[in-house]
Order: C-alpha cells, then sequence, then structure tokens
C-alpha cells in the first residue's frame, strides 16, 4: 500500500511538471522593477537609459562572440527588431565578453555587422549589467540571457539562456518553441496600454 502511495505522489510530480506546475529559472523575477544600468558604451546608438525608455516594451539579450547559440539567435532578434520597432519594440544587444575584460572596438563592430545587428549594442565588459540583472540573483547555468520588459519597466519574460530561432510550428524543439512564446509575449505587451495611457484614463 505503502508503494502504490508513493508511487502515485512520483507519478503528481511528473505530471507538475510537465504541465510547466514547477517554477522555470528566473520565474522569481518575474514582476520585479528591471535594474537600471551603469554607464555603458554602446553601438549603433546613442547612450540609453531604462528609465528614458518608458512606454516602450524593452527585449535585452546578452550575446558574446564566441557563443553558437548566440550566433543561432541573432537572427530571431534582427527579426523582432524589424517587425516590432515601429510598434514600441527596442531591442537591445549587452555584448558581454568571455573572459571579461577589454576588447578591440573595430573588432566587436565587424562581429555586430556579420550578425546583421542593426538595433542598439551596449558593451558590459566587466559583467557589471549581468551580474545585476542576473548572476547576483542565485545560480544559472547560462550568460545568454534574455529579458522582456514592460512599458512601465517590470521584467515579464525571462528566457534563462540557450537559443530561440523561429520554427514551422511550436512543437517541434525547445528552441523553436521559445521562440514562438518570446513572440506572443512580445506582442502581448505591445498592445497592453502605455503609462501615458493609463494615466489619462484615469
Amino acid at each position: 500500500m505503502r508503494n502504490l502511495r508513493i508511487g502515485g505522489i512520483l507519478l503528481l510530480m511528473l505530471l507538475n511538471i510537465n504541465q510547466g506546475l514547477i517554477a522555470k529559472e528566473g520565474d522569481e523575477l518575474i514582476g520585479k522593477p528591471a535594474p537600471e544600468w551603469e554607464a555603458l558604451k554602446w553601438l549603433n546608438s546613442q547612450p540609453l537609459k531604462l528609465n528614458e525608455l518608458a512606454d516602450k516594451v524593452v527585449l535585452i539579450r546578452w550575446w558574446t562572440e564566441t557563443c553558437p547559440f548566440c550566433s543561432r539567435s541573432a537572427p530571431a532578434l534582427n527579426e523582432f527588431h524589424d517587425t516590432f520597432e515601429d510598434e514600441g519594440l527596442v531591442v537591445i544587444g549587452m555584448y558581454h565578453p568571455k573572459p571579461p575584460g577589454p576588447r578591440r572596438q573595430k573588432a566587436l563592430e565587424k562581429v555586430v555587422k556579420r550578425l546583421g545587428f542593426e538595433f542598439p549594442i551596449a558593451l558590459d565588459m566587466d559583467w557589471s549589467t549581468l551580474r545585476r540583472y542576473w548572476l547576483a540573483k542565485g545560480r544559472h547555468r547560462w550568460t545568454s540571457v534574455s529579458f522582456l520588459i514592460d512599458k512601465r519597466g517590470k521584467i515579464r519574460y525571462i528566457h534563462p539562456g540557450g537559443e530561440y530561432y523561429k520554427g514551422k510550428d511550436e512543437t517541434q524543439t525547445e528552441a523553436q518553441r521559445d521562440y514562438h512564446e518570446l513572440k506572443a509575449m512580445i506582442e502581448k505587451l505591445i498592445a497592453a496600454p502605455s503609462q501615458s495611457q493609463v494615466k489619462s484614463s484615469d
């Protein structure tokens, strides 16, 4: 009888995992204000501040030139930028070198061009912004993390690392499912009222 009870508990645990009831990595940060980043050097843009992007949806992806997952995610980032920029999405590529330290800017500009990045690129050379957002919040497997921030500056979606790319349907691979999930969340946040719209309706 006891074995049956244990088996039932194990089955319920597996069902919970399959149904997504177990918290995903980074879920504890959802709904919290996104941290401001400190002074960073920028490519493709004048220096940006998060608090200056109010009423915008912001997608931040940490990447580096030696990361194959970053390269495979590059087309999705370019697509999101091309498709949603005019609707209020700001894509930011947050470059973090491995290991941390200085890099030649000309070499970085070549990598940015090769990947087709036309959106703002911030240079997080000492990983200080990555630590503030992610690494200081717990033990994490990846540094190639993505944060989606709503029009009020709150974190609404985290892709905890690895890759995402476009697929024909949502059930082929984890990376393709993640692409569709992220795109759907971008569309949802873009459609949400801005801070100014909410205030004007009060």
